[in-house]
């Protein structure tokens, strides 16, 4: 894993951008363990749907929705401290089912803690497709 001694920036954004796609796809979603190694106890949203998310609503409501694929782009990663960085991307949800295809402006923060990066604060913005 990459963490914050002796990895340069462009480790660490692959590295954080995987970690973000992993929690967009299918089977971290679906996988309550898999989702509460990557969420800090304090992790909170504010969701593009404009829903405020907690750790805990989270972990009891993500394996059970209606999956969606999505896909990220324009990702930018940036320490802000030796043990905390910043991401921001854009999010495309694709259509599926009775979904509507989607956008949205992301940014998240991440704490290295325990050996590993943890997500403290997520946001979406929606943004017009």
């Amino acid at each position: 894993m990459t963490g914050p001694e002796g990895s340069d920036a462009t480790d660490l954004a692959a590295h954080l951008q995987a970690l973000e796609a992993a929690l967009q796809s299918q089977a971290v979603r679906a996988d309550g363990a898999r989702l509460a190694a990557l969420l800090a106890d304090e992790f909170v949203e504010f969701g593009s749907s404009g829903m405020l998310w907690t750790r805990a609503a989270t972990l009891a409501d993500l394996p059970a929705e209606d999956f969606c694929p999505r896909s990220i782009s324009d990702f930018q990663a940036r320490l802000l401290a030796d043990d905390v960085a910043f991401v921001t991307y854009r999010s495309q949800r694709h259509a599926s089912g009775t979904l509507p295809a989607s956008a949205s402006l992301r940014s998240s923060l991440w704490k290295w803690r325990d050996g590993r990066w943890q997500m403290t604060f997520h946001q979406g913005t929606p943004i017009p497709v």
